[in-house]
């Protein structure tokens, strides 16, 4: 029980979620991520297109993970 306590259990609940609301956020930074970083590419080809999509992406995954956070007193360390 302790392998799958602590591959589904101590890290969702060391940032203060559940393992459905860990794996729904995950999966919503992921995905942000992945078009941010299209963005990026594209805009490599294209520079007057996406101009500041990365940079918007990167500042918003920043405030909803870590500042929200820090705000709530809870750990920034989230590997």
């Amino acid at each position: 029980m302790s392998l799958l306590r602590s591959l589904f259990v101590e890290h969702p609940a060391s940032v203060d979620e559940t393992y459905l609301e860990h794996l729904i956020s995950a999966v919503g930074f992921g995905t942000k991520m992945i078009v941010a970083g299209v963005a990026c590419m594209v805009h490599g080809l294209f520079p007057a297109v996406f101009v500041t999509r990365g940079s918007d992406a990167i500042c918003a995954l920043h405030e909803r993970m870590v500042m929200k956070r820090r705000r709530d007193g809870r750990s920034t360390l989230v590997l």
